[in-house]
């Protein structure tokens, strides 16, 4: 599975702390597992398949694509603390 991240969640990653860096990213290696692992949740209000998940206070919203090469995607689309991710 490829992992693709907007602009904005890969400037928000770089910007924590050595710790955060890697807690963030071993919860979106979870994400790559079949099925997630973590603390998943699917979001409403949005046309397709939005999840969220929770990792300590901050908040990683992503969602799964298909590739031409009927490769799966899993494109991670914002990054943020609990209180500003859903704004």
């Amino acid at each position: 599975m490829h992992i693709k991240y907007s602009r904005q969640a890969a400037k928000f990653i770089a910007s924590q702390d050595k710790d955060t860096k890697q807690r963030l990213k071993r919860g979106i290696e979870g994400l790559t597992e079949i099925p997630p692992s973590g603390d998943v949740k699917l979001l409403q209000g949005y046309k397709n398949k939005v999840y969220r998940l929770r990792i300590g206070k901050y908040r990683i919203i992503f969602y799964y694509e298909n590739d031409t090469y009927q490769q799966r995607i899993l494109f991670i689309s914002d990054v943020d603390s609990r209180g500003d991710i859903y704004k």
